[in-house]
């Protein structure tokens, strides 16, 4: 359904309201559902994220909308897309934490790159003759598969979405530049430190944050998968980033409690993932 459907202003909801008598705590909770309902529901994170990049269109969001409609939930680790596969579509996220990965021949895996709310995986993977790489959820999700007719359908209607589609490309190249010199040139610390200050400024941009908290559910292992180290190098990371007291890490939820010197750490520039634009 469009959001624009849902448009009910305040005076709106209370005038709707009907002349009822409840009491007490009858009275707070049929008004609290009747608010739930009318309140408008906020953008869904592909919308958030393209409005970024270009200015689309109100069919270019209605789109979007029948997309999310026909959004399923998946479990955790779940593969969405194996490795050397024949694409049949690109994935869009839109609740939950993905994952692209590689796998050795001895089974070690290698974590690419996180797939958040809003992101596609591999627009341009589609359209070749085999998955260069897998895709999994780390948590449950809920994700809409995109055809390869529907994509170009899209692209070929839309020139927003064609200028996005290209955009995202590019910063998915760009991502990938960062993650290389993450694992040949940074310390564990600061591969840590790189990767935070990202998912942090990801998360920001689709509305998942609050103040400088976000979830983290991943596990050590992913963690180790991700930043190219051993177990033991993987748990003192964090211990370090603890002890300067720039995170807190609890019951799976980040805090920064300094932003400019875990980005001093990092050496972070978020320019790579063009999010100028709505503020990010």
């Amino acid at each position: 359904m469009p959001a624009s459907s849902n448009a009910i202003s305040n005076k709106t909801i209370s005038e709707l309201r009907p002349n009822i008598v409840l009491r007490g705590s009858r009275q707070r909770e049929h008004w609290a559902a009747v608010d739930e309902r009318l309140v408008p529901t906020k953008p869904n994170p592909a919308i958030r994220k393209l409005e970024r990049l270009v200015a689309l269109s109100a069919a270019d969001r209605e789109w979007l909308e029948r997309v999310e409609a026909e959004a399923r939930p998946v479990s955790a680790r779940t593969d969405l897309m194996s490795e050397g596969s024949d694409p049949d579509g690109a994935i869009l996220i839109l609740e939950g934490i993905a994952c692209r990965h590689k796998h050795r021949a001895n089974g070690r895996r290698q974590i690419t790159a996180y797939l958040l709310p809003g992101d596609v995986s591999d627009l341009e993977a589609v359209f070749q003759d085999r998955m260069p790489q897998g895709v999994s959820t780390i948590t449950p999700c809920r994700i809409a598969r995109l055809s390869p007719r529907t994509l170009s359908e899209s692209v070929h209607q839309s020139q927003a979405l064609s200028q996005a589609a290209r955009i995202l490309s590019l910063i998915d190249e760009a991502t990938y530049g960062e993650w290389l010199l993450n694992l040949g040139c940074r310390s564990g610390v600061e591969r840590l430190a790189h990767l935070i200050c990202e998912l942090f400024h990801r998360l920001r941009a689709v509305g998942l944050t609050t103040g400088n908290s976000f979830s983290l559910p991943v596990t050590q292992l992913d963690l180790a998968h991700t930043l190219g180290l051993s177990g033991v190098h993987t748990n003192r990371s964090p211990q370090e980033l603890r002890h300067q007291r720039v995170i807190r890490l609890a019951e799976r939820r980040l805090t920064i409690l300094d932003l400019p010197r875990l980005t001093a750490i990092a050496e972070f520039d978020p320019s790579y993932l063009n999010l100028a634009p709505g503020g990010g």
